[in-house]
């Protein structure tokens, strides 16, 4: 089998993404515009995605799911991200905060909470970062301590997506002050209606404003002993193994703000006159036009490759995840920032949706990782050899 052959999209996934862009063009669209004006979280959108079962795709037929493979997964997010990168963050976070439990917790865990995800009834958000430990993740401060069966957690987390219309959140803490710099979190789930669990203000962004950005506060959480994600200490690791896979989503989410921002851009060019002519035919302009698709689908086939390493496991995964996120996250800020050019005046002035894509793509090179982060990954993967 060739290396193309590895991820050379199926039937199956064409006719999943011309469901899913049906979808995107109609339920969720038209309200794209609104949803980051009014900083609203897009409700509709999540009743689109829920309805058709986009909204969680990855987990497991055996969880309830529908199963869909990482690529298919990744087309999902890709196509809602193309008309609104605040919806794509449902299906993208709820990966996100289930990857951990699908990753390393047990069979009990799993069954408690997947098909409440999978059915739409729950989603489920990722508390990782903390004021002083957003690339430095071992350094978090946030402590569980054990009491009898429980664990009883105080601290904080930042930069937390979905926070308050998620009902779960996988949540890291340091459960052996005394033991080993990052072999000493543990991974837990926490329920929004836990005592003492509460949420700061919503962040004010610069953009995916319809997804709501908060701080976590623990103020002695009792976290059940039953509900720990893998045995204490193992809870860096399993989160270091779930960015390997999710990084993998953001690259996709990225490419599809960067596939909506060049159609739009097509389509103007297109229409645009200046000196009596198209815009289009001006060689400068089909000459920018060349190098933002060119720089697309680069980043698009890097994503799917990505992805089929993801589905299998691969051991280079680590690389090609980083590798994935940080080339289509650069390449969807410059393809954005090149669409508004070409747009001119109507490229800065909201009546077009350019300018919220451009604001929408520079999260792309944050989070989950900086693209700085991102490019340590792969070096050291690099050095391993």
């Amino acid at each position: 089998m060739s290396d193309f052959d590895l991820f050379k999209t199926t039937e199956e996934h064409e006719e999943l993404r011309a469901a899913v862009r049906a979808v995107a063009e109609d339920k969720i669209a038209p309200h794209a515009a609104e949803v980051d004006e009014k900083s609203a979280f897009p409700r509709q959108a999540l009743e689109a995605l829920v309805a058709t079962d986009f909204h969680a795709p990855h987990i497991g037929e055996e969880y309830d799911g529908v199963g869909a493979d990482a690529l298919a997964t990744c087309i999902v997010i890709e196509e809602v991200a193309r008309v609104c990168a605040s919806s794509s963050l449902i299906p993208a976070v709820n990966k996100l905060g289930t990857m951990p439990v699908i990753l390393g917790g047990s069979e009990d865990v799993k069954r408690r909470y997947l098909p409440e995800v999978a059915s739409g009834e729950a989603m489920f958000s990722y508390g990782l970062s903390e004021r002083e430990a957003g690339s430095d993740t071992a350094g978090m401060r946030t402590q569980a301590v054990r009491d009898g069966d429980d664990w009883v957690l105080n601290g904080q987390k930042s930069w937390i997506t979905n926070a308050g219309v998620s009902k779960y959140y996988t949540v890291l803490a340091v459960t052996d002050p005394e033991g080993p710099r990052g072999r000493n979190i543990t991974a837990f789930v926490l329920h929004a209606d836990d005592a003492g669990f509460t949420l700061g203000e919503p962040e004010r962004k610069l953009g995916i404003k319809g997804s709501p950005t908060r701080e976590l506060f623990f103020d002695g959480v009792r976290i059940p002993g039953d509900r720990i994600v893998g045995e204490p200490g193992e809870g860096l690791k399993i989160a270091l193994r779930t960015l390997d896979h999710t990084r993998v989503t953001i690259g996709a989410q990225a490419v599809g703000i960067a596939q909506g921002a060049l159609d739009h851009a097509v389509a103007y060019v297109k229409e645009r006159k200046q000196f009596g002519r198209a815009v289009a035919d001006f060689q400068g302009v089909q000459f920018m036009l060349a190098d933002m698709a060119m720089k697309l689908e680069t980043a698009r086939q890097m994503v799917y490759a990505a992805a089929a390493k993801s589905e299998r496991g691969d051991a280079d995964l680590a690389f090609f995840g980083a590798a994935a996120k940080c080339y289509a996250s650069d390449a969807a800020m410059e393809i954005t920032t090149d669409a508004v050019q070409l747009l001119g005046g109507a490229g800065y002035v909201k009546d077009f949706p350019l300018e919220r894509m451009m604001r929408d793509a520079k999260i792309t090179q944050i989070y989950e990782g900086t693209n700085q982060i991102q490019r340590l990954v792969m070096a050291r993967q690099l050095l391993k050899k």
